[in-house]
């Protein structure tokens, strides 16, 4: 199984919090177009496409303790950020900015908690493996 260093994710989700504030702050939705991108360059490419990562290489001198996280539990987190950013985009496509801000503020829920400690995103992924065998179980 292929692991993600924890410093790494925690990277992404600051990231996803600063740009989320400060767009929930200042009204700006283009800045949640922006973390859309980065986000979806990340889910494209890994860490070594995502801007917040990159950015934590370069200015992180120390060494970490290398905790990590499963690759496929990164990738299904990043793709739940992606799929609030662009439901949240697409609210602003069509005028409706409250809505936009509101999909973006679930994000941020999730992000900062996941930061403090709690994981939404493992929840929702353990519940559905759950599903899944248990779907597998009944038909096998």
């Amino acid at each position: 199984m292929r692991e993600v260093p924890i410093s790494f994710v925690k990277a992404n989700q600051t990231g996803i919090v600063v740009f989320v504030l400060l767009a929930l702050a200042f009204q700006w939705p283009w800045l949640v177009a922006i973390l859309w991108v980065i986000q979806v360059l990340g889910l494209a490419g890994g860490a070594k496409w995502n801007v917040f990562v990159v950015a934590f290489k370069i200015f992180s001198h120390k060494e970490t303790a290398v905790e990590t996280q499963a690759q496929e539990l990164t990738r299904f987190n990043n793709a739940l950020a992606v799929l609030f950013l662009s439901l949240s985009l697409a609210a602003f496509a069509i005028g409706w900015a409250f809505a936009g801000y509101l999909f973006a503020g679930f994000l941020l829920l999730a992000a900062g908690a996941a930061l403090l400690g709690y994981c939404v995103g493992c929840t929702i992924y353990f519940q559905y493996k759950q599903f899944v065998n248990r779907q597998r179980f009944k038909r096998g």
